[in-house]
């Protein structure tokens, strides 16, 4: 396992440098963005509109982090909350067989906290009809309202282990205000994801129907945010693994100590 890790890493670094596999990727984000290829899968019976890429990368995360609070701003349809939901299922139920001890779902502290502007009664319905939704809490509300913001933080004191997913509005000013209102919550070793981090890098036309774009976009405020706060770095590693992704600089991790 040691050999295959240190393959990995190898892999991933000539990947980096792989100039015509970057701009094959690059090419695939471009021309698959309009077309909307992330809203083709779901999770769980569930839209979850996101690359598999970034699916797999935050499993690697939730699997390594072992989170018992995963923040998440935007809910949409709640696939990505009952992905997340699902994956904290099943680091109660690998937990229960390594101790020999009988799973109970009732009894787990673990839980998904959603956060959206406008919950749609069908999305809402959708969400508490499914098997995993004993494990997820929502809030309605404006992510960055200083009510929303108090509550969240007030449920947060009731966890050690916390990890982050941005993916609400996406204009600077926006995941600015989320990341200096979410980012501190973090724990040393765990991560806040800036998704769509990936505006900055497509053109502009592409977003004319909406309030973001380059220049105003998840990746300037991450930059900005990173200014300030050297806690937080940028974990390379992941976007250069997975070459096709949202988030591009959007993986933080926050330094231990």
């Amino acid at each position: 396992m040691k050999k295959f890790s240190e393959e990995l890493v190898e892999r991933v670094l000539a990947q980096s440098k792989n100039q015509e596999l970057l701009n094959a990727a690059s090419d695939f984000m471009c021309s698959s963005t309009l077309p909307k290829y992330s809203y083709n899968f779901s999770w769980q019976g569930r839209p979850i509109i996101q690359y598999p890429q970034d699916i797999v990368a935050v499993q690697e995360l939730v699997w390594s982090i072992k989170p018992d609070l995963i923040i998440e701003t935007g809910i949409a349809h709640g696939g990505s909350l009952i992905f997340s939901a699902s994956m904290l299922a099943l680091l109660d139920m690998n937990e229960a067989i390594e101790s020999g001890s009988t799973l109970n779902p009732a009894a787990s502290n673990r839980k998904v906290l959603g956060i959206d502007i406008d919950i749609r009664s069908h999305n809402r319905s959708a969400i508490e009809a499914h098997p995993m939704f004993s494990r997820i809490q929502m809030i309605e509300g404006s992510s960055i309202d200083p009510e929303t913001i108090e509550s969240v933080h007030e449920i947060a004191k009731n966890y050690s282990r916390i990890l982050v997913c941005l993916d609400s509005n996406h204009t600077h000013d926006h995941v600015l205000a989320e990341l200096n209102a979410y980012a501190p919550l973090v724990s040393p070793e765990s991560y806040c994801i800036v998704l769509d981090t990936i505006v900055e890098d497509l053109p502009g036309e592409m977003f004319a129907d909406r309030p973001w774009g380059p220049g105003n976009s998840p990746k300037t405020a991450t930059w900005k945010y990173l200014e300030s706060h050297p806690e937080f770095e940028i974990d390379k590693q992941i976007q250069d693994k997975l070459l096709i992704t949202v988030a591009p600089d959007g993986f933080l991790k926050r330094r231990s100590g």
